[in-house]
């Protein structure tokens, strides 16, 4: 009943009665106070006027199941919503939940995660009240090749949804780090279950840093937040719906196709090496190359000195701008 009232009061253009709540929701008076009350506690200012009802006056930047499920759009991605208040990993739960049977499209939110992981093994910060950590459970009938290409949907729905809310240029840095002016705010994981013909399912995780003012010592030279690039905070879960709506349409697309031929140009505008030099960090030696963008197995097309355009592989080689991270 949280969310429906929450999602009442931020469509409603006024004050909506005690007694329009009670009849759209079946419930009692005393019922609907107590929500509003418990809203109030979580940080809601929801104004309370006799003969009037209840308004709205801003809404917290909280990350609740009832804040998150307000703000989804009718989809079938986080129809099932699982959310914590704290555990050790998003990507963890909802793989526990993908092995018990959870529905395509389950969406598993935690405020803070004690024991995040980004790729191969490393720590990822996980505080309280200040990012986002989500994972998506997808169950795509399609042979196991074609997981890789979740990862890069991934940055993509990111990216789209950072400037759309924010109006900051984020980008992404091949395959699926998201950047704004040059640092990263985002690490994404996928991990998959399958045979071989097919896939059981995939688990893609998101961390993005959201309202963090600061980061350990180890990744202050690489990391930034949303916060530090545009100097104000904002509001997690308006972000987090935003991402599964992007999310959402580019994954349906990939179904379509399976693979990221109808996604290639979108991903492209968004890649921040794009016809820059780039170094090609392969265990074999290092080169240095062109970008020319990715091909529709997102592998990363690279013009090397002789003017040969050589793939990339995403997990066997490693991509840096000549100057630095970018």
């Amino acid at each position: 009943m949280k969310t429906e009232i929450l999602t009442i009061l931020k469509e409603a253009e006024g004050f909506v009665s005690g007694q329009n709540l009670c009849s759209r929701l079946n419930v009692s008076r005393t019922a609907v106070w107590k929500v509003i009350r418990q809203l109030q506690e979580e940080g809601y200012q929801i104004e309370a006027v006799r003969n009037k009802g209840y308004r709205l006056v801003q809404a917290a930047d909280v990350m609740t199941e009832a804040e998150i499920g307000s703000r989804l759009k009718a989809g079938w991605i986080g129809k099932k919503l699982v959310y914590f208040y704290e555990t050790d990993s998003t990507n963890l739960q909802a793989r526990k939940l993908a092995q018990a049977g959870c529905p395509d499209g389950t969406l598993v939110v935690s405020d803070c995660q004690t024991a995040g992981k980004g790729r191969r093994g490393r720590s990822w910060s996980s505080p309280h009240g200040s990012s986002i950590y989500m994972s998506f459970v997808l169950r795509p009938s399609l042979p196991p090749y074609c997981a890789s290409a979740v990862t890069l949907i991934a940055g993509l729905a990111v990216t789209d949804a950072v400037c759309r809310e924010t109006g900051l240029p984020a980008g992404i840095k091949w395959p699926n780090d998201v950047v704004v002016n040059g640092k990263k705010i985002c690490g994404i994981l996928t991990e998959m279950s399958a045979e071989l013909e097919n896939i059981h399912y995939i688990v893609t995780g998101i961390g993005i840093n959201v309202n963090q003012q600061d980061f350990p010592d180890e990744i202050a030279a690489a990391a930034t937040s949303l916060r530090l690039e545009s100097g104000k905070s904002w509001n997690r879960s308006a972000l987090t719906a935003s991402i599964v709506s992007a999310f959402e349409g580019y994954y349906v697309k990939f179904l379509q196709s399976q693979d990221l031929s109808l996604v290639k140009d979108d991903y492209e505008k968004r890649l921040v090496n794009l016809d820059a030099e780039v170094r090609v960090l392969d265990p074999k030696g290092q080169w240095s190359g062109i970008c020319r963008g990715i091909d529709k197995e997102g592998e990363l097309l690279v013009e090397d000195q002789e003017g040969q355009i050589k793939t990339v592989r995403s997990g066997e080689v490693s991509v840096r701008g000549i100057y630095g991270y970018v």
